[in-house]
């Protein structure tokens, strides 16, 4: 069984296009886990409803995943948009580039 910290760690080798960091410093991802089969479920958010990049977003995590969590089989990736997604849930790092730009 693969741990949640080794599913974000996954997900965190996907940057977003749009400003440069990981999904997981952006605080996109809001949760991860992977029962006994190997089928893991990522439950995240995107900074925009109308982000355009949607659809490859989605595929470059469960790409990710599955490069990543050898033991998973399988990915479903879930796009919630409650709670929506602020700066404030990003890393202090991530606040303050994005910040200055």
């Amino acid at each position: 069984m693969v741990s949640k910290e080794e599913l974000f760690k996954a997900v965190s080798t996907v940057n977003d296009p749009e400003v440069g960091f990981n999904l997981v410093e952006m605080g996109l991802i809001y949760d991860a886990s992977c029962d006994e089969e190997g089928k893991a479920k990522i439950t995240m958010t995107l900074s925009t409803k109308a982000c355009p990049l949607h659809q490859m977003i989605v595929q470059w995590v469960e790409e990710a995943v599955i490069r990543e969590c050898e033991a998973v089989q399988n990915v479903e990736v879930e796009v919630v948009w409650e709670p929506a997604w602020n700066i404030t849930m990003a890393t202090d790092e991530v606040k303050k580039k994005l910040s200055g730009m």
